[in-house]
């Protein structure tokens, strides 16, 4: 999970004396970017400053004096080559959905001249780095704020609670709960946590590995026929140990047809008489699942949010699944649940279906 912190405001500080560490590691950011100038500390500090500094900011403006709010902003502008508060009116429309023009107000009028200032002063001095230093980097910076903010909501808004990550961006994983309440404090969140909420595994600019990964291995599996064999072989030995321990299952329900619907292929053998019904919220895998599997399979095409009952006596997880896992977990959505997990989510009915494939499969019930 993340991080929690608490701490009382000050005469200087609004909410809490923790965003003077936030203060102070902007302040950081511009020592290292004086000492070593060079295109990934541009990139990276205008990627994480924006993203935590900057983007808590614009929430939560952290001193009580208006004067000193705005002057942290003029200093953020400069820092980061981006009108703060013409960033401000543009973030707050994400939040609100509502696509009113942008203000060209005096705020800024002011922070645009300084960031062009800033430039020019820049190009004039030091004409190689502006051109071959700050330019590169301030555009590959531009470009992971923008794969940040993508992942974060390319399926749904998604959170992330890894201990670590939320640690170093304070708490910019909890994003689920931060849409959900758009002024709340970054050192509420943990304790806002949004039942059923999406999450990912990963922290947003490396959530691409969540669908890539996953699905690469898929069609590598689908193009050599002794992997295939294998990924079935080590998968049905586990439905086989855990489907044992089961009273007789008439319906079952599997989410994610995949590029390689094995569950489905190995339900086929060990419950012939089953009811098979996929949810696939992808209509491109429904029709490569469709090519593989034969017989009368009822195929649904939408997604399966955590927690939901079906009408099943069996549901599948698989281990591409996005949404809140550990709630599966906690509500099952059918009699009995089976869940496709990593090998050390280790479960007190589960069973390891290959150390090779770092995969195990964990049966819950209500």
């Amino acid at each position: 999970m993340g991080v929690t912190l608490t701490g009382a405001s000050n005469a200087t500080l609004r909410h809490s004396a923790w965003d003077a560490a936030l203060v102070l590691l902007s302040g950081v950011h511009a020592a290292v970017l004086l000492g070593v100038p060079s295109i990934p500390v541009v990139a990276v500090g205008l990627w994480w400053t924006a993203n935590t500094v900057s983007h808590n900011f614009i929430h939560s403006p952290f001193f009580k004096s208006r004067g000193a709010n705005r002057a942290y902003s003029i200093y953020l502008t400069a820092l980061l080559g981006i009108p703060q508060s013409l960033w401000r009116d543009r973030h707050l429309r994400h939040h609100s959905g509502q696509e009113r023009p942008l203000r060209w107000s005096r705020d800024v009028r002011i922070e645009t001249g300084v960031v062009l200032v800033l430039w020019l002063c820049l190009a004039g001095a030091v004409p190689s780095f502006f051109l071959l230093v700050y330019l590169p980097g301030y555009l590959l910076g531009l470009g992971l704020c923008a794969l940040q903010g993508h992942f974060e909501h390319a399926r749904g808004t998604t959170s992330h609670y890894g201990r670590f990550y939320n640690w170093c961006f304070f708490n910019d994983g909890y994003h689920v709960e931060h849409h959900l309440r758009p002024g709340e404090h970054w050192t509420r969140l943990p304790r806002r946590l949004a039942p059923g909420a999406l999450q990912s595994r990963w922290p947003p600019v490396f959530r691409w590995l969540d669908g890539f990964v996953l699905e690469w291995l898929e069609r590598v599996v689908l193009r050599s026929t002794r992997l295939r064999r294998f990924v079935l072989r080590t998968h049905e030995r586990a439905f086989r140990r855990l489907l044992s321990r089961l009273p007789p299952v008439r319906r079952v329900t599997i989410v994610g047809g995949g590029l390689f619907p094995r569950t489905a292929l190995i339900l086929q053998r060990l419950l012939p008489e089953a009811a098979l019904t996929i949810l696939e919220a992808r209509r491109d895998h429904i029709e490569i699942a469709k090519r593989v599997l034969t017989g009368p399979i009822e195929f649904r095409h939408r997604s399966y949010d955590a927690g939901d009952a079906v009408e099943a006596d069996l549901l599948i997880i698989p281990l591409a699944f996005l949404g809140d896992r550990r709630l599966v977990y906690r509500r099952p959505g059918a009699p009995v649940t089976l869940v496709h997990d990593w090998i050390w989510r280790t479960h007190p009915a589960g069973v390891p279906v290959s150390w090779l494939l770092l995969k195990r499969l964990n049966l819950v019930t209500r």
